[in-house]
């Protein structure tokens, strides 16, 4: 999603993949206000706290811009991972770089991600990407609408990026943070949602 950030030794309007099967090829971004892909900085941090559940998982990036964290997961052994996206460009471009990568195992729904959790459209995912635009103040909701559906697996986890400068999210009560750190003026932190059984039945 939104994020100023540089990438090294990549050109503007592209970012890198750091690493996996894709390592090192080049995404492009889309011309849209305010996107901010996660930097290549922060992705290693991430997938470095992720390591032992990305091979195999299943994925959801939601409010996914440039989709360079679900597509850093299928570099690294995801077996599946559905983008959503309601910004046309960043749709357009996010399917190139997928066709581009032939990969195969993704899905791209062009809709806003409040939209998806109300219908509950697929899951159970194991991890899900969270980094809507700052300014939309959505984060809440969209924690809410995870927390309360069916579309979470028993200890998914989350990934949340918040504007530094406010206040951190209040989370649902079942959910533990894990990680957390700053980059910029971007906080991010790793979340387990806990055991879904009595949620599902």
């Amino acid at each position: 999603m939104p994020k100023r950030t540089k990438e090294k030794n990549t050109r503007p309007g592209r970012l890198r993949i750091v690493a996996g099967i894709w390592r090192s090829r080049l995404l492009q971004i889309a011309t849209v206000p305010g996107l901010r892909p996660t930097s290549a900085r922060i992705r290693e941090t991430l997938f470095n706290w992720l390591a032992p559940r990305v091979n195999g998982s299943r994925c959801l990036d939601l409010c996914a811009g440039t989709g360079a964290l679900g597509i850093e997961a299928l570099s690294r052994g995801a077996a599946h991972c559905v983008f959503v996206e309601k910004s046309a460009p960043a749709v357009a471009t996010l399917r190139a770089n997928i066709a581009a990568l032939e990969a195969s195992r993704s899905s791209v729904l062009a809709m806003d991600a409040r939209d998806y959790l109300q219908q509950q459209i697929g899951g159970p995912f194991d991890i899900v990407f969270l980094d809507p635009p700052f300014a939309a103040g959505m984060l809440p909701l969209l924690c809410s609408l995870l927390d309360s559906g069916t579309m979470l697996a028993n200890n998914a986890r989350i990934y949340i990026e918040e504007d530094r400068a406010a206040a951190a999210c209040e989370l649902p009560p079942s959910w533990q943070v894990l990680k957390t750190a700053n980059a910029g003026n971007v906080r991010y932190s790793l979340v387990d949602t806990g055991t879904r059984t009595s949620r599902t039945n």
